[in-house]
């Protein structure tokens, strides 16, 4: 059953939603950073698992720097955050889509 939740953490001023699997394991996620809350990741599992089976490593390095690198592991069991919050898929949306769309249009 997929899960959305929502993480922060003080000492960075950053706030993680993350969309998880039965297993914990990150399936897209958002980091917004700052008082302004400006997105720093917007990276998905399946784009992540495309290019390890069909890219370069030029791609992945393209990837992460302009998403962000997938959280990996059972994120459930993070320690060092101040706040874990369950939200909905809505909540979750309303971080993804503009955080996504911003990163998308960023030119690297």
């Amino acid at each position: 059953m997929t899960q959305w939740i929502r993480y922060f953490w003080a000492d960075d001023d950053t706030v993680t939603f993350l969309e998880i699997d039965e297993d914990g394991w990150a399936r897209r996620q958002v980091i917004l950073q700052g008082e302004l809350r400006l997105p720093v990741s917007a990276a998905t599992l399946d784009e992540v698992m495309h290019l390890r089976d069909h890219g370069k490593l030029a791609d992945m390095t393209a990837y992460e720097d302009r998403y962000g690198v997938l959280a990996e592991g059972d994120v459930r069991d993070w320690e060092d955050t101040d706040q874990i919050v369950e939200i909905t898929r809505a909540e979750f949306d309303q971080a993804w889509v503009p955080a996504r769309e911003t990163l998308t249009r960023f030119v690297l």
